[in-house]
């Protein structure tokens, strides 16, 4: 695939070219593979119903594993992001964490029913790699982008994400219900390769194609490590100068643990609470895909248009009322209503949220900022899988566990609302010359 058979990808910032921005983009249709089948839709319930054994101290052990993972993220991010903004080296960052991922992904397909703790140990490896790629992969999204066009090109990066994660889960679907031998489960362990496969091919323009803009510098006279401290606290001291960027990250670090719960879970929720075996939640999958990636292409030109805080009010009031919607119905019909208005809200809301924090941050701030931005998640995001499998392990109810995410859209939603973007802008400009 090459730039030219994306329709109109906005050309980057200076420096850059359409080359750059498909590059970019291509990374998350690559990535999406492993959000999709190993984290959504096709892994969890795998894991959950055969490998430990379709107990509720199953699902617990699943939301343990996204739990690690969020907490080796966040500890080792904002250091991580401070070094390769010093050392010019993102992309090294970015190649090493994803290969990472990719790797211990692959020994997945390895593990039979029954050794639940190996399988829990290769998919934290693995997710570790996932989530820790995409901190420096959203860290170039300014070096491919303008302030006038930087909603379009992150929603264009969702937009492409999900058509991804539609196709994988056409062909996911396909090795499930018919193409492959079910004996072995060699029908669902086959979509692991799909996983790896796709996920390599489909990263390497973003590995080839996309050159990192920042200069390098030798290393630190007192090492990398010591350094990447420093730099972290002094982004840390001035990050209560840009305060409207410190209010987004904790405005986001409540809903995003919220969206991030509801994407992990919602595949055993549909199983758990309305019997959707796993071809209906991969059908209803593919469904979630084609609304998610129409939002995020239509409304990269709404943020471009109104601004991400506006287009982030929208989407939390929406998922609020959906959300709602899916804890209260008692039919798959129902269900169907409320996942596809998240799909359609969830990649706006990813994707405003990371071209905002881009904007009321400084230039040379973007891979620490990123940093914190994952830390700052992935610290919350503890929060809303151990809520929900502690709801679980104690009451066994999963609609009740569901009902109570709920509550991180509005706690978000009601602490974006101090956001002022327009004077975070404004700020993130005239810091520029004393935090870089």
């Amino acid at each position: 695939m090459t730039s030219t058979t994306i329709p109109d990808i906005p050309a980057g910032a200076r420096g850059t070219s359409r080359r750059d921005v498909a590059g970019w983009t291509l990374y998350d249709f690559a990535s999406s593979a492993f959000n999709t089948l190993m984290v959504t839709f096709i892994f969890n319930r795998f894991f959950v119903d055969v490998i430990a054994g379709g107990t509720d101290r199953a699902t617990v052990m699943w939301t343990m594993a996204l739990n690690i993972s969020a907490v080796a993220v966040a500890v080792m991010m904002p250091v991580l992001g401070a070094i390769a903004d010093y050392s010019g080296r993102k992309k090294y960052f970015l190649v090493g964490f994803a290969l990472q991922s990719m790797f211990f992904t692959l020994l997945l397909f390895f593990i039979e029913p029954g050794q639940a703790w190996p399988a829990i140990t290769l998919f934290v490896l693995a997710n570790i790699g996932f989530e820790a790629g995409n901190v420096f992969y959203n860290a170039f999204l300014p070096e491919v982008s303008t302030r006038d066009n930087i909603g379009r090109v992150s929603g264009m990066g969702f937009f492409l994400g999900y058509i991804g994660g539609l196709i994988c889960l056409v062909l996911g679907l396909g090795m499930v219900r018919s193409w492959l031998p079910s004996e072995g489960y060699i029908n669902v362990r086959a979509t692991i390769l799909l996983v790896v496969g796709w996920y390599f091919l489909f990263s390497l323009p973003m590995f080839l194609w996309v050159q990192e803009r920042a200069e390098r510098r030798p290393a630190p006279p007192h090492g990398y490590l010591r350094e990447g401290f420093r730099r972290l606290s002094v982004t840390v001291h001035h990050i209560r100068e840009l305060k409207e960027a410190a209010k987004l990250i904790i405005a986001r670090m409540i809903y995003n643990d919220g969206l991030t719960t509801v994407i992990g879970v919602a595949s055993i929720y549909a199983g758990a609470v309305l019997g959707m075996a796993l071809e209906q939640v991969l059908m209803m999958g593919i469904a979630l895909n084609v609304a998610a990636g129409i939002g995020a292409f239509l409304f990269g030109y709404v943020d471009d248009r109104i601004g991400g805080k506006r287009t982030l009010v929208i989407t939390l009031v929406v998922l609020t009322i959906a959300g709602s919607i899916g804890v209260a119905t008692t039919s798959v019909a129902g269900f169907w209503v409320a996942a596809t208005l998240i799909g359609i809200m969830m990649g706006p809301n990813q994707s405003a949220s990371r071209s905002l924090l881009a904007k009321l941050v400084p230039e040379h701030k973007h891979a620490e900022a990123f940093g914190l931005f994952a830390f700052s998640g992935k610290l919350s995001s503890m929060l809303g899988p151990l809520v929900y499998g502690a709801v679980v392990g104690s009451t066994g109810n999963h609609r009740l566990a569901m009902s109570s995410i709920i509550v991180f859209f509005v706690v978000g939603l009601f602490i974006l609302t101090f956001v002022r973007e327009r004077e975070g802008i404004e700020l993130a400009r005239a810091a520029a010359p004393e935090v870089a």
